[in-house]
């Protein structure tokens, strides 16, 4: 039977979703859960067919993205992280009157690198695609190295990732390939251009997997978003710098209302 696993925590008037990143689940939002509780009504959802959102199979980016909203307030903030940040970009631009704003973090409309696009390169996620089906745990594992690769707390972050991963029943290989497929395949840089929501966009300076260069680059395609690098961070800002990252939701929600 399909379940999606979703818990929602606080009162206040703004709601604000968040959704995870590829290979994980909402345990990853800990570090930050109880402080923004206290200024927004958080809605925690594991994304189909990761964590303890049973029964999917892997899916499309408009698949998944509709499996989410069914289940999701009215109208909220849509935060993602990572693979997360192309579904709630996806589903902002589907169904922009259920979103109040968008905010991808450490995301990026296009995660392989192509043209004059900076990204990940298609064979290393091909790779990976590939190491799946030989070693499915250590290459999970790899990729959440790679998340905190550089950061002053790498080590601690690194390990607090794999712990989310961990306290759960792993993903389905063939969920984890749907959504390295995702990362693989989809492109929203033109879509996105015509967003008229807000949109703010949250970033590491050192994160090796959306690289900093991608920064300037929609800052022009996407004038009307607002861009936000945190310093010393590299995929999981949260993670690493969880109070800047608060203050800039805080922030965003008080320009808002």
């Amino acid at each position: 039977m399909k379940t999606l696993w979703w818990q929602t925590v606080g009162t206040e008037n703004c709601h604000l979703v968040l959704l995870h990143g590829w290979g994980l689940n909402a345990e990853v939002w800990h570090c930050v859960s109880e402080e923004l509780a206290s200024h927004f009504t958080l809605h925690l959802v594991d994304l189909p067919g990761f964590g303890r959102s049973h029964g999917y199979q892997a899916m499309s980016l408009d698949e998944m993205a509709q499996q989410v909203l069914d289940a999701a307030p009215q109208n909220a903030i849509w935060l993602g992280w990572s693979l997360g940040g192309l579904v709630a970009s996806q589903i902002a631009l589907t169904h922009p009157e259920r979103v109040q704003a968008l905010v991808t973090v450490a995301s990026s409309p296009c995660f392989s690198a192509r043209d004059a696009w900076p990204g990940i390169k298609p064979d290393v996620l091909a790779g990976f695609q590939q190491q799946l089906s030989e070693d499915f745990q250590r290459t999970v594992e790899r990729f959440l190295a790679l998340q905190t690769m550089g950061t002053e707390t790498a080590r601690q972050d690194a390990r607090t990732l794999k712990n989310t991963v961990l306290s759960l029943p792993m993903p389905d290989v063939e969920v984890l390939n749907g959504g390295l497929e995702i990362l693989k395949t989809v492109d929203l840089r033109e879509p996105l251009s015509t967003l008229a929501l807000p949109h703010l966009r949250i970033y590491g300076y050192l994160d090796g997997l959306v690289p900093r260069k991608v920064v300037p680059l929609l800052d022009t395609l996407w004038p009307q978003s607002e861009s936000h690098v945190v310093a010393k961070a590299a995929h999981a800002p949260f993670i690493s710098h969880p109070a800047e990252f608060c203050s800039a939701l805080v922030a965003l929600s008080q320009r808002l209302n």
